[in-house]
């Protein structure tokens, strides 16, 4: 049966091959490193399309055989660069495989179009025709290239799109990524504000993107509300405007930790795509945009069977189960990291099967809560843009750290629960629901109480809903998220209705809402006989409520706390970082290590340098330092406590990595105080004004944040990881994209930090900035340390000597003292003279002979950049 639709015509496909231009001299071809044979050869080239510049990489394997092609589109803010292993993996396999940046990121050129038709999927097409024309690629016909199309979120949506709209598209493996843009970032009407912000901050600003998205953006980001015009906008670069012709086998790969794109956007596209009558596999996987596990090497092998099964035709290989579900066993006992196991069904149940009945009390009971001015302070479900699945990893294995306000939502209780109850898909329920204002927002979200009453939030998940004209009052079926839990016998299931969360945009004008039930919890039970879970740990259970909380605050603000499990050293109380024969393998290896037997002190007031080439193990290190990883020996000590994940003393600890998702449309004293209400810690202890004055952004705090420099935003972040005034700092490349004088800045903001008695570690590549900001430098090669020390100490241990001079030097004596023995150079500065000693040299011996020469001398010392010093250290790693 041929699944592919019939061609039909479209203006944009039917443009002639000279719309695609080769760059010249891009054609080079290159080896990529592999263990394993064949060997595989990239070829980067850029491709004028219609004007703009497309970046690619062209993946083959030696050999004259036809083979089908494969198409693999990168996220959001990224390029083609982070989808090269995967690339090579397919192309070993037998496929000749192109990646691509797409419009306005990584080197290619022209605006961010959301995956506009007429812009970034007319450029897939484009590249299709290039496929069509490449000797290794089998075509189906004249033109048309045996192809398909994979790549996660930003990537998966193209996928679809690309087979929605160009008929030779002939199988997709889309992951993590949305079938509805619009109804994922305006949920029910709802704006989903912090994503929406991560998004344009991840894309390098509002003017990265066409005009017309800017424009839309900035307008509901204001308002608050979504209107028509945007909603039809996002509509229209969605994959559900071509739903009805999306009919190739469909690999839909989706993610449980994602408040982004949850799993009712999987669900839809795969109703939709079935109804084509095309083969749909579902998969939902234990990360997400949130964080977690994404299974990275399970869903690459199996994408790649699906592909061998669709596109090579080989009807052998098993493309796995109709739909699995990845369930998490706890943790390991000598690493921390969460078990996972599978689920599998004949059948994809969607998320409304095998429906059951929970009464929950209050039935008839009418609860007011309000919505609090300026809809502050706000709950807390997920937080979005921290990365490492911080809340969404806890909340799978059983640790409560969301936080709602007394005062500002209604709760519904079930009776305990007498068999173990599992959860898979959306539950629903009918509420009534009335407010003193026209319309109502609400954040739904069903908890799981343990009998010591932790309560824990699913995959942190939690559904917003507005209700037009409440004040009448007015019936409301509210679905809530997808997920897949375990309710354990004596566990309670709580509904929850509250009028703020930090992740959305809720109405600034104060109201009171007034909810009551209309009928029973509905809960999915598709996958309950199949359930293979093992029993959490018990120290997931009995975790404290107020521990759980404390952990929310400090997951927003990087700081975990938790119990330590090491007595503290008295000795070293004062001392705010010992590491001691720190070490980390490779995952999946026994002799291979990331850090191996590292060891060294920071002081208090130093800045320090760490420093090392490419896969060094420095943000292992860090890593291991702000208790987000484990060590697999050695120990890390912080004023004399030992780090473990959520030890109570990283409270003293302040991180930025990476930058931070501010909120463009608010100022910048508005979004730090936004992140500091997240804490749930009292505002006097921000420290707010001395976090302000150190970085130094003056009346910039008063602007909104979309329009500051990259150097404002990178000082904000700054400002944001010192609020608390933490005793010890982590930079990691705080000066990445800055230009020199913004450099010049951060340098001072880091040394005014230090200069009350507080530590910083900066990991920086720009060397000639950490010789001038640190103090200190601890250098690492291969995940060992090299040398640590003064930077004075380890720059002036070198072969070069600056001959300071009463007058100028001539070029003739500075010749004649360059051919004196032991001299291998010497050059002329404005000091005098820079001299490089060869083996043989001495100090002693050019003093001499520079006298004997009449050099009017009045100082010799060492002198060599940290350059030199750093590269004499690592040698051929650099």
């Amino acid at each position: 049966m041929d699944l592919r639709r019939p061609r039909r015509p479209k203006r944009w496909i039917a443009a002639t091959a000279s719309a695609v231009v080769l760059a010249a001299a891009a054609g080079t071809w290159t080896a990529a490193a592999s263990d394993d044979p064949p060997a595989v050869h990239r070829a980067d080239q850029v491709m004028s399309i219609d004007g703009v510049r497309i970046d690619t990489s062209y993946f083959t394997t030696p050999g004259t055989e036809k083979r089908p092609a494969v198409l693999i589109g990168h996220g959001f803010g990224g390029s083609k660069n982070d989808v090269r292993q995967q690339a090579q993996s397919l192309a070993r396999d037998g496929y000749a495989v192109l990646t691509w940046s797409a419009r306005g990121f990584g080197k290619s050129t022209g605006k961010v179009g959301l995956n506009d038709p007429k812009a970034e999927v007319a450029d897939v097409s484009k590249l299709i025709d290039w496929l069509a024309k490449q000797p290794q690629v089998q075509l189906d016909k004249p033109g048309d290239p045996r192809v398909g199309v994979t790549g996660a979120s930003y990537g998966g949506a193209i996928s679809l799109l690309a087979a929605g709209y160009d008929h030779r598209v002939d199988a997709i493996a889309p992951e993590i990524t949305y079938w509805n843009l619009a109804d994922a970032l305006f949920p029910n009407g709802v704006f989903k504000k912090l994503w929406a912000g991560i998004f344009v901050n991840s894309a390098g600003g509002c003017a990265k993107f066409e005009p017309q998205i800017c424009a839309m953006y900035e307008r509901v980001a204001e308002s608050g509300t979504p209107d028509a015009q945007a909603e039809k906008m996002l509509d229209e670069r969605s994959p559900s405007a071509v739903a009805k012709d999306i009919k190739v086998p469909t690999l839909l790969v989706q993610g449980q930790t994602d408040s982004l794109f949850p799993l009712n956007q999987a669900d839809a596209a795969a109703k939709a795509i079935r109804a084509n009558g095309a083969p749909v596999d579902v998969d939902w996987i234990a990360g997400g945009h949130d964080g977690g596990d994404m299974e990275t090497s399970r869903v690459q092998s199996r994408v790649a069977n699906w592909f061998d099964h669709y596109l090579k035709d080989d009807k052998g290989v098993d493309t796995g189960p109709a739909f699995r579900v990845t369930r998490t066993l706890g943790t390991g006992t000598s690493d921390g990291e969460p078990r996972l196991t599978g689920v599998t069904a004949d059948t994809y149940p969607g998320l409304e099967s095998d429906d059951r009945e929970i009464a929950l009390t209050g039935r008839r009971e009418q609860q007011d809560f309000a919505n609090p001015a300026g809809a502050s302070p706000p709950a807390v479900s997920a937080l979005p843009g921290l990365g490492g699945g911080g809340l969404s990893q806890l909340s799978s294995l059983g640790v409560g750290v969301s936080l709602d306000f007394p005062g500002q939502f209604a709760a519904f209780e079930s009776a305990p629960v007498k068999d173990d109850l599992q959860i898979t898909g959306s539950p629903t329920v009918t509420v009534h629901v009335k407010s003193t204002s026209d319309d109502a927002v609400l954040f739904a979200k069903v908890y799981d109480v343990g009998a010591n009453g932790q309560q824990t939030l699913p995959s942190q998940l939690v559904e917003p809903i507005r209700v037009e004209g409440a004040k009448a009052g007015k019936d409301v079926t509210i679905t809530l998220p997808a997920i897949d839990h375990e309710i354990d016998d004596g566990h309670r299931l709580k509904l929850v209705l509250a009028s703020t969360d930090l992740g959305y945009a809720s109405p600034a004008t104060p109201a009171t809402y007034t909810v009551s039930l209309k009928g029973d919890l509905h809960v999915p039970t598709a996958l309950s006989e199949k359930n293979a879970q093992a029993p959490l740990p018990a120290w997931v259970w009995w975790l404290p409520l107020a521990g759980a909380l404390l952990a929310l605050a400090l997951v927003a603000t990087g700081r975990r706390r938790t119990t330590a499990p090491a007595a503290p050293d008295p000795e070293l109380a004062e001392v705010p970082l010992q590491i001691t024969d720190l070490s980390k393998r490779y995952a999946k290896s026994a002799d291979r290590y990331a850090v191996r037997d590292l060891s060294f002190r920071v002081e208090k007031g130093q800045v320090l340098g760490l420093l090392g080439p490419n896969g060094a193990g420095k943000t292992t290190t860090l890593r291991m330092l702000m208790g987000l990883i484990k060590p697999d020996g050695g120990e890390v000590r912080v004023f004399g406590h030992a780090i473990a994940p959520g030890a109570p003393v990283l409270s003293r600890v302040g991180a930025f990595v990476e930058g931070a998702g501010f909120l463009p449309h608010l100022s910048g004293r508005e979004n730090l105080e936004l992140y500091w209400q997240a804490t749930g810690r009292p505002p006097e202890d921000a420290h707010m004004d001395e976090a302000l004055e150190i970085a130094g952004l003056g009346d910039a705090l008063a602007r909104a944040v979309r329009t500051y420099s990259q150097g404002m935003r990178q000082r904000l972040a700054i400002a944001q990881a010192m609020l608390g005034m933490p005793d010890l700092l982590i930079l990691d490349e705080p000066t990445n994209g800055l230009d020199p004088p913004q450099i010049r800045e951060m340098r001072e903001v880091m040394i005014r930090y230090a200069a009350a008695g507080r530590t910083v570690i900066v990991s920086s590549h720009l060397l000639s900035e950490v010789e001038q900001s640190c103090t200190h430098l601890v250098v690492m090669d291969h995940g060992q340390l090299v040398q640590a020390g003064p930077v004075a100490e380890i720059v002036g241990s070198g072969d070069t000597l600056l001959v300071g001079t009463a007058e100028p030097v001539e070029e003739p004596v500075a010749e004649k003292v360059a051919a004196l023995p032991g001299v291998e150079s010497a050059i002329t500065t404005d000091d005098g003279l820079l001299v490089r000693l060869d083996a043989d040299g001495s100090a002693q011996r050019l003093v001499a002979e520079l006298v004997r020469l009449e050099v009017p001398v009045t100082s010799v010392g060492p002198h060599r950049r940290l350059e030199d010093a750093f590269l004499t250290l690592i040698g051929d790693s650099a």
